[in-house]
């Protein structure tokens, strides 16, 4: 049983990683936003949390935390002419610095562990350049570097991996998947031809959480249903 943190575990992957934690015995304890739906129940405390704000307060978790995954983001896709150096800016601070400052607040707790896990999130657009997401790839190309350099200084006692996901049926997402032909055109882009789950994110998120993992630290691993290294 381990004691884990979700920051942003109220819906998407986040929500899904948190109910297969809590089914496996985890002690697990989630943040959200004030407008969740999602039910508090199976959670050892669920908190309302803006990572934005200044001072980000975790006096709420044990004194021993095992794993710390970081699941807020966003997904706005625009011709580069129409964005506003202030609009990268905002979206490096919810995917950038609010990773970071949640790190900092929770890695006294982190160190006592015997052996923990950070679990980040990037996107395939990173490493595969798409039109429109030089906003997002931006601020994700930040979160791998993030992760690599943390994943060296943090060794041996935490190990740092980062998950690089295609679409996912998510909300964030909502916009791109909100009609059935538009889940269907996203998913014959990719060489699997569907699209990824919360669940499906949320299993590599558990895994690297795990001591089944605790051989892998300062990777990004691609689940993306096979776009960024196939061409079928």
């Amino acid at each position: 049983m381990a004691n884990i943190l979700i920051i942003g575990a109220s819906s998407g992957i986040g929500s899904a990683l948190a109910t297969q934690l809590i089914a496996a015995g985890n002690q697990v304890y989630g943040t959200f936003n004030k407008t969740t739906s999602r039910s508090s129940d199976g959670f050892t405390k669920f908190q309302p949390l803006d990572v934005l704000d200044e001072n980000l307060d975790f006096s709420f978790l044990p004194d021993v935390l095992d794993g710390l995954v970081y699941c807020p983001g966003s997904v706005n896709l625009k011709p580069f002419a129409r964005i506003k150096p202030e609009d990268f800016v905002a979206d490096y601070q919810l995917q950038l610095v609010g990773a970071v400052k949640s790190i900092q607040a929770c890695l006294p707790k982190l160190k006592n562990s015997a052996q923990a896990s950070i679990v980040l999130f990037s996107t395939v657009a990173v490493q595969t350049g798409f039109n429109f997401h030089s906003l997002v790839a931006s601020s994700k190309g930040a979160v791998e570097g993030l992760t690599k350099a943390l994943a060296a200084e943090f060794a041996p006692k935490i190990r740092v991996n980062c998950i690089a996901p295609s679409i996912t049926d998510t909300p964030l997402a909502g916009a791109l998947l909100n009609t059935d032909e538009k889940k269907e055109a996203n998913a014959q882009r990719h060489p699997l031809k569907k699209i990824g789950r919360p669940d499906d994110l949320g299993h590599l998120a558990a895994f690297l959480l795990s001591e089944k993992s605790s051989w892998i630290t300062g990777q990004v691993l691609h689940a993306d249903g096979g776009m960024s290294s196939l061409k079928v």
